[in-house]
């Protein structure tokens, strides 16, 4: 798998991420994926792959005082963000493949936007499922196709034009997963219950074409990829080539559905 298909970022776009990404795109999926692992007091958590902590910062209040939550990720540039954010929480460094965690430990794991950039899927949810306790869930959401998300759809085709293949796959890495059946034959193979899986609208919404450009070069691994003289390409044919997805207010809006997948372990 290339650098760019893993997902790691630096940590200057970490930083982005958690200004610009989480709530344009990522912090109205923290309630959808709580709720499908139906998340409540007393419960423990584990927030794998998570990022800046936006899904284990949400859960905190679904479990209370008598619950705890707890996110790991491999990336040090993403939990140094994490745990500005949240210096009460748990953060440990960690791949999904080999969690630091005993058998049968958590209420609840949940896994956001993340299984698609792992080097081996079905270890992850193999150890994922094994830290669960009898009774309960691991919850899962990846992002539908491609072609079911129109501006990422459009920006890809716009990045593939201008800067080569390369370049666009590491915005097509995100969506990799968005074929239902892959997506269930991966539990299958980790020797999982068969998951249920619903896909659910979402929408991507960003404050306008530099505000979207912005966010998704500098807070993804495109920083690592395009330099500046390629970004101010990239600024000035955006605000032509994206003008269908601007509203009269200037905003950006466009569907983004994801998939939930949710085993309960016996």
């Amino acid at each position: 798998m290339k650098t760019a298909e893993r997902g790691q970022v630096i940590k200057s776009a970490a930083e982005v991420y958690e200004e610009f990404f989480v709530p344009a795109l990522f912090g109205q999926w923290a309630t959808t994926v709580l709720d499908a692992s139906r998340i409540g007091g007393g419960d423990r958590v584990l927030d794998v792959a998570c990022g800046t902590g936006i899904v284990a910062r949400t859960a905190v209040g679904r479990v209370g005082t008598t619950g705890d939550v707890t996110g790991v990720d491999i990336n040090e540039g993403m939990l140094a963000v994490a745990r500005a954010k949240a210096p009460h929480l748990d953060w440990q460094t960690a791949p999904a493949e080999s969690l630091p965690f005993d058998d049968a430990q958590f209420d609840a794991v949940v896994c956001q936007f993340a299984l698609m950039f792992f080097d081996n899927r079905t270890k992850a949810l193999q150890e994922m499922f094994r830290v669960l306790r009898p009774g309960g869930r691991l919850t899962v959401a990846v992002w539908n196709s491609l072609d079911t998300s129109p501006g990422y759809a459009a920006m890809t085709q716009l990045l593939n034009r201008l800067f080569g293949a390369e370049i666009a796959d590491a915005l097509r890495a995100p969506f990799n997963l968005g074929d239902r059946p892959t997506l269930a034959a991966l539990f299958s193979e980790a020797g999982l219950p068969e998951a249920t899986i619903t896909t659910e609208g979402g929408e991507a919404k960003f404050p306008s074409i530099a505000s979207w450009v912005h966010t998704d070069v500098k807070g993804w691994t495109l920083a690592d990829m395009i330099d500046d003289a390629q970004y101010r390409t990239l600024r000035a044919e955006a605000e032509t080539e994206m003008a269908r997805f601007v509203s009269a207010d200037g905003r950006v809006h466009f569907d983004a559905p994801a998939h939930i997948a949710t085993v309960s372990k016996p």
